[in-house]
């Protein structure tokens, strides 16, 4: 016995019609498509979502879109969704938008009514305020559809851009993305890309080969590990769709829904006062002697947990979201074991990045300090060091979430400023007491200072350590910063979570504006 309500005379057919206009746009461009691309090692588009949001949620709009174009013999090659599927779904129990590029349907490749899709659930978006998720595998702009292709990534981009800093948009890279296709992932706020069958790139080889004869792979050129590790193009890189489809959850669970909210908190039982007395010893006295931050970190943060942000590009700064006390945070910190920690020009357009995000959805800044100064260096001066680090002093600057600092060992020169230091409006500045806050670091500032008396010396080597103990007791002693005001405290490491899960609590209702402005000018 049927289940279903018995229907009037006549509706019998439309509902049937529904039906297999309904199948036809499940079908997408058909099995052996289908099967072809498993065979590749991709899922298509509805498995992808499927695997993204939570279970059943997904309720796609524009099923029964179909492309427009008369000529070149699309007209009888018409196919219900037109290559994308597109609708909103819930993550964690929250709402948020998807559209996932089916390449079984055309290649993926983007029309107007394709793009039309897209843009609506990006209007949408901003209107709901919540998140716009985009899972890219296409060929690109669809010949047969000429300059209104253009025309539609155009109207993506600028929705895109509009969007910025409104709601998080999240880019996965799981197949091809090619020529101007690559300026929306560009644009988004994150890009995740799967190691082996995604790439990423203005050109491909064959261009490349004929304009500049150089040789290069597909997957040298622009696969996941390039992005990963020397373009920095790519936020995080993983081996297979699944896990990269579990990151972006992992990652929703640290963000806001939109720039008018406050990030998701999360029960913790990780105490707030919990006092660790192993990083009383973490931190090496010699300042010159290595050690790995992210141990620290982790010993600080709620459960172990740091969710790190291009982890393997310019890893001398680490940055990620964490927990404190429940509260999702941004972290950035130098890391001593590469290039001492030093700032160069990739990890400050890292950071700087990184902070502006943090800054644009509310969720307060930590920062861990290590940094003996910027890169020397011909390569880091010609590349643009002086511009590029002032992006990260212009990012922290300009930033109104809370911000917290913790000065760890070194904080030498332009570097300390820059490091949300208290002398651009950090709310609190704690430092351990292996702190040495100065204008640059004793052993350079002692050939400085004391170069007659050390070439008069009867005993140079003695003279030099009496100078260096004389100077880090003067100069780079951290309780020189804290008469100052420019140090809140000097604190025992093993107090730090403590210290700032109550700094955090008391600055939940933090209110701080910038003068009123169209936008600033970063020096990008």
């Amino acid at each position: 016995m049927s289940d279903e309500a018995p229907r009037p005379p006549g509706i019998t057919d439309l509902f049937d019609r529904l039906a297999v206009e309904e199948a036809r746009a499940l079908a997408g461009g058909g099995t052996v498509r289908v099967d072809k691309q498993h065979a590749t090692g991709k899922l298509t588009a509805r498995e992808r979502i499927d695997l993204l949001v939570d279970p059943g949620s997904f309720l796609e709009m524009d099923k029964l879109v179909t492309h427009h174009t008369t000529d070149f013999g699309m007209s009888e090659n018409k196919v219900r969704g037109d290559g994308v599927v597109t609708g909103h779904a819930r993550v964690h129990d929250r709402p948020l938008f998807v559209f996932a590029q089916d390449f079984t349907v055309f290649g993926g490749s983007l029309s107007a009514a394709y793009a039309g899709k897209i843009c609506k659930i990006m209007d949408l978006a901003m209107k709901v305020g919540a998140p716009v998720i985009g899972l890219n595998d296409s060929g690109g702009a669809r010949i047969q559809d000429g300059v209104a292709a253009l025309a539609g990534y155009a109207d993506i981009f600028l929705r895109n851009t509009l969007a910025s800093g409104v709601v998080p948009q999240l880019s996965a890279i799981m197949g091809p993305c090619a020529g101007g296709a690559v300026y929306s992932p560009a644009i988004t706020d994150f890009i995740f890309m799967v190691e082996s069958t995604s790439h990423m790139f203005i050109t491909g080889p064959d261009v490349i080969r004929t304009v500049t004869h150089e040789e290069v792979s597909k997957e040298e050129l622009g696969g996941a590990r390039t992005h990963a590790t020397r373009s920095g193009v790519a936020h995080r890189a993983f081996p297979d769709e699944r896990a990269c489809l579990s990151g972006l959850r992992e990652l929703l669970a640290f963000l806001p829904q939109n720039n008018r909210e406050d990030p998701p908190r999360r029960i913790t039982r990780d105490p707030v006062d919990r006092a660790d007395l192993e990083l009383d010893a973490m931190v090496p006295a010699e300042p010159s002697r290595p050690y790995d931050m992210k141990h620290l970190l982790l010993r600080i943060v709620d459960d172990g947990h740091l969710f790190e942000i291009q982890p393997e590009y310019a890893p001398n700064i680490v940055v990620g979201f964490a927990h404190l006390g429940g509260q999702s945070v941004g972290i950035v910190a130098n890391q001593p074991m590469h290039l001492a920690g030093c700032l160069d020009i990739g990890a400050s357009v890292k950071a700087a990045r990184f902070v502006r995000f943090c800054d644009c959805f509310n969720i307060p800044l930590v920062t861990f300090v290590d940094v003996p100064g910027f890169l020397p260096g011909t390569a880091q001066e010609l590349g643009g060091i002086i511009k590029h680090g002032a992006k990260l002093l212009y990012a922290f600057a300009e930033a109104t979430v809370p911000k917290l600092t913790v000065i760890t060992r070194k904080a030498y020169g332009g570097a300390y400023d820059v490091m949300a230091s208290k002398h651009i409006r950090a709310d609190l500045n704690l430092a351990f007491p292996t702190a040495e806050v100065a204008v640059m670091g004793p052993e350079a500032a002692v050939n400085i200072v004391f170069r007659d008396e050390l070439s008069r010396a009867s005993d140079p080597v003695a003279a030099r350590a009496r100078y260096l103990a004389e100077y880090r007791e003067k100069f780079a002693s951290p309780y020189v910063a804290a008469e100052l005001g420019f140090v809140d405290e000097i604190i025992r490491p093993r107090d730090t979570r403590a210290r700032l899960c109550a700094a955090l609590a008391l600055l939940r209702n933090k209110r701080e504006v910038n003068p009123p402005k169209k936008h600033g000018n970063i020096p990008l």
